[in-house]
């Protein structure tokens, strides 16, 4: 575990948020809006030496405690250790998930797919998001409060061909936030499911470039869908502030399910029903 910090003359700390999965762009933003409103955040990836540098960077333009943490979110073992230092910190009041394993372009066959590349996928988006969802619950629990946010995507919503090994393990993930939504909001714990539908923080270019490589694949008609004509914006990494303000919902109005629209949810949902019209 390695901390970087700076003094600071704002207000004390709220407490610990964890933020899983942290890259350049989603989640190191998730974590620098997290540090802005106060909470001493940790954030946690496999590449160590980038985390250090993101640290660095959030400390540096917030003065505050940034702790980074490596985890391997396909492996029990290095989850459950990255959580004992997470939890060695105090409180942890929010756990956001943001862990996904990409999917390769261009597509593989579904015969082709090699079951341990099946298994890592589903280990990442899903099983991982257990695991750390128990490291930190029976603290909420104890405590009536706290929030665990998953970031899930529009492949938790359709079966795609071509998709399985995202789909699969996106629905999965769907399915626990519900399961522990239903359970825990009882007892004061927020549970939400953040649906990214669109390409985070990547040029317009080179988006629209990955939209047409998944249309001309094999699995798909070589034209564009209604909406995906590279015309539709981009989704912002301003919109971080949402994962902030589901944390301040008060707990009558806490929803289980919030969708931050973008192009390629329509190209999935074009393609969903394309799927099921010619199947």
């Amino acid at each position: 575990m390695m901390m970087r910090s700076m003094s600071s003359s704002a207000a004390p700390p709220r407490g610990i948020a964890a933020v899983v999965g942290v890259g350049p762009k989603l989640g190191r933003s998730i974590a620098r809006k997290f540090v802005h409103e106060g909470y001493t955040v940790a954030i946690l990836a496999r590449d160590l030496g980038a985390l250090s540098r993101f640290a660095d960077e959030i400390a540096r333009e917030e003065k505050a405690q940034v702790f980074a943490i490596r985890i391997d979110c396909s492996d029990t073992r290095s989850i459950r250790e990255a959580f004992e230092g997470v939890l060695s910190l105090g409180f942890v009041e929010v756990l956001v998930y943001n862990a996904y394993k990409t999917v390769p372009i261009p597509l593989t066959n579904f015969v082709d797919i090699k079951v341990e590349h099946f298994e890592k996928s589903m280990a990442v988006s899903s099983v991982g998001a257990f695991h750390c969802a128990q490291q930190v619950l029976p603290g909420m629990v104890e405590r009536g409060r706290g929030t665990i946010l998953f970031t899930g995507c529009a492949a938790s919503l359709a079966g795609i061909a071509g998709f399985s090994e995202l789909c699969c393990g996106k629905f999965a993930l769907r399915a626990l936030s519900q399961c522990l939504a239903r359970e825990f909001q009882p007892q004061g714990i927020h549970v939400a499911h953040v649906i990214i539908d669109g390409a985070v923080g990547t040029p317009r270019t080179n988006m629209m470039s990955t939209i047409r490589n998944l249309i001309a694949s094999p699995f798909s008609p070589t034209i564009f869908p209604p909406k995906c004509d590279g015309t539709a914006p981009l989704w912002r990494l301003s919109e971080v502030s949402k994962y902030f303000h589901l944390c301040e919902i008060p707990l009558d109005d806490r929803m289980h399910r919030v969708v931050l629209e973008g192009p390629v949810a329509d190209w999935f949902r074009w393609r969903s029903n394309n799927d099921l019209l010619n199947g």
